[in-house]
């Protein structure tokens, strides 16, 4: 079974670069809601139309009412439990599956 092991450790690596490339496009939006770019740039619109389903949920969520957002900073911590918790058992999981770190 090394390979099933190393089919969940490959599935754990790509979702750790998935997750941490997600989190600096959160990032970007989040910076670029500071300077107000123009909405029919396709690269803005872009940015807002990866994240703005993530963040709507947290934004419902969390109906509090600040002058500044903060449902970027919970999505980003959200991100962080599931990169440092959830994808680390699963490495080690593959790990384990296949037979110990090699």
């Amino acid at each position: 079974m090394p390979f099933v092991g190393i089919l969940i450790i490959i599935l754990g690596n790509l979702l750790n670069i998935f997750l941490t490339v997600y989190s600096f496009i959160v990032i970007i939006t989040a910076l670029m809601s500071w300077i107000n770019p123009n909405p029919y740039n396709p690269l803005v619109r872009f940015f807002y139309k990866i994240t703005e389903p993530s963040l709507r949920p947290i934004r419902r969520v969390i109906s509090l009412r600040l002058p500044f957002d903060i449902s970027p900073l919970i999505l980003l911590l959200i991100i962080y439990f599931i990169q440092n918790f959830l994808i680390v058992r699963l490495i080690e999981f593959g790990y384990k599956i296949k037979g110990g770190l090699q």
